[in-house]
């Protein structure tokens, strides 16, 4: 008896990225989009891919939001923690100005200098958008004032104060290089820190990085103008493992970020 050939499957076609959908300003202070980056022809490829490498990248979303509702054409927008230079494509897709700075800066076009003290005039930027470390767990260089190497946990030798009193010489900064009136947004998300050899309940450290930082911008002059949560599109958090983890130790993974929206009084 003859064996019948096998029957061909069906045809397997190339996998394509999804393509993002268009993008809307948001009208709820819940924010999410299922893309690190929009879709637009004045950001190239090899942009975009920067945003998705740099390890900590700001979603490109994100910018472009605020900078819909905060700024206008040829305004000024600064960054100075620009990374991996986000805030610069999104400013310029969008027709305005924009500087950014860094300690360790990853292209040409980012400029060299520390957040705390940045070479800008007094009150020339319209719009300034930041993403600060959240303690120590990036290492984004190797400068030794990289404010990424300062511990924001309460049983840090020091409590933490180093991490917050560089981030104060920060949001000075800003205060200082803001014109009068003016908007900024700061993106960051709490932080939560398993202590080794303490396992279960109670074995981590919480960071209210967050609400400290919300507290020192309103100390520095900054009024607060709403408060978003944005929704991470983060792969880590699909992992079984972790979740697992997550309830047998019984803490909580990181499901959002908060963008503080302020305004310079």
């Amino acid at each position: 008896m003859r064996t019948p050939a096998p029957r061909p499957g069906p045809r397997k076609t190339p996998h394509r990225p999804r393509k993002p959908p268009p993008l809307r300003v948001f009208t709820t202070t819940l924010w999410e989009y299922p893309s690190q980056t929009y879709d637009s022809p004045n950001i190239t490829a090899a942009q975009r891919q920067s945003t998705q490498d740099y390890a900590g990248a700001t979603p490109a979303w994100v910018i472009w939001q605020l900078l819909q509702r905060y700024t206008r054409e040829k305004d000024m927008v600064i960054d100075p923690m620009v990374g991996s230079g986000t805030t610069l494509d999104v400013a310029r897709d969008l027709g305005r100005r924009a500087l950014g700075y860094d300690l360790a800066p990853t292209r040409e076009g980012i400029i060299r200098a520390d957040a705390r003290k940045l070479p800008l005039e007094d009150a020339k930027a319209d719009f300034v958008f930041i993403d600060p470390p959240y303690s120590t767990h990036i290492d984004y260089s190797d400068d030794p004032n990289c404010i990424g190497k300062l511990d924001a946990a309460p049983d840090a030798p020091d409590s933490g104060r180093a991490y917050y009193d560089a981030m104060k010489q920060v949001i000075a900064e800003i205060h200082r290089v803001l014109k009068p009136r003016r908007y900024m947004g700061l993106y960051v998300s709490d932080s939560w820190r398993k202590r080794k050899g303490a396992p279960g309940e109670g074995s981590g450290t919480f960071m209210p990085i967050g609400f400290e930082l919300f507290n020192l911008m309103q100390k520095q002059g900054f009024r607060p103008i709403d408060i978003i949560a944005v929704v991470r599109q983060n792969q880590k958090l699909a992992r079984g493992n972790w979740h697992k983890a997550a309830e047998e130790g019984n803490f909580f993974l990181r499901g959002f970020n908060y963008l503080f929206i302020m305004k310079k009084t």
